[in-house]
């Protein structure tokens, strides 16, 4: 079992899943030191959790890797004893293949999937000097499922399944003290969706407000319940956290249905749309 103590690392820690991560492992005794785009929100943040925690906050753009490297130098150093990395940062992109262009598509990548290489990269040296680590990579039930109009996202976030598995496995090979867990989250109440881009051929405002009210009315869990499912996670060291009652749902229709999952899944979510 991994101890929730020392300190941890967040990137996309202003808002959402990292926010409410990061004051339930400052509850715990966590140092951190938190990454995001938005340093005023870090900033309050940082004010929220209050002085009797070490906490650092870094103005990072995960889509770049020389800011990573940065974030992990200046975290590393100013929290020696860091032995937790959470790659949370991610964003959202509406539209179905047709309608995005590559470099959105690069975009997007660059973020929810490079993003989580580069960090797990550069912090991975200095887990490894621990006596023990954890690695936790945000990926999505989009990366278990891949339902019409996400195929950037569900993409990038099936690369995240497969990238954190092998890493995982090699880690178990080599025999090294560092965990790593893969995150699956269903609906959680965040500004994902309303924060998302559209893609340059969708020309349906409308249909973009739907898009934002159907995900925020199926969205039930809270960030706070995600971020306390993340460190029981954390602290049992699975391998695979899925979040929410929508994520298991989903997670068990694809193993019963791998390849024919789809038909069944739309039924149930056009019910729930018309609530009935």
């Amino acid at each position: 079992m991994t101890a929730i103590r020392g300190a941890a690392a967040i990137t996309g820690a202003a808002s959402g899943i990292g926010r409410a991560l990061a004051i339930e492992l400052a509850q715990r005794g966590c140092d951190l030191a938190l990454a995001d785009r938005d340093e005023a929100g870090l900033k309050t943040l940082a004010a929220q959790i209050g002085a009797g925690r070490k906490v650092s906050v870094h103005r990072v753009d995960v889509g770049e890797p020389d800011d990573i490297a940065q974030f992990a130098n200046a975290a590393i150093s100013a929290h020696p004893a860091l032995g937790i990395v959470v790659n949370n940062a991610g964003v959202a992109l509406m539209g179905s293949f047709e309608e995005i262009d590559q470099a959105q598509m690069d975009w997007l990548f660059d973020i929810n999937f490079w993003g989580v290489v580069h960090g797990t990269r550069a912090f991975l040296p200095h887990l490894k000097t621990r006596p023990e680590a954890h690695i936790v990579n945000l990926s999505s039930i989009f990366g278990i499922i891949a339902p019409p109009g996400q195929s950037a996202y569900a993409a990038a976030k099936f690369a995240v399944r497969g990238f954190s598995e092998s890493v995982r496995h090699e880690l178990a090979v080599a025999g090294s003290p560092i965990r790593l867990s893969v995150v699956h989250p269903g609906g959680v109440a965040t500004a994902i969706a309303r924060n998302s881009r559209t893609g340059v051929g969708v020309t349906d405002n409308a249909r973009r407000a739907q898009s934002i009210e159907r995900f925020e009315t199926a969205a039930k869990t809270t960030p706070k319940d995600a971020a306390l499912r993340i460190i029981r996670g954390i602290e049992k060291n699975e391998p695979r956290i899925l979040i929410g009652n929508d994520a298991r749902f989903m997670d068990l229709l694809q193993r019963f249905r791998p390849a024919t999952y789809w038909a069944p899944l739309q039924r149930r979510l056009e019910k729930m749309a018309k609530g009935t």
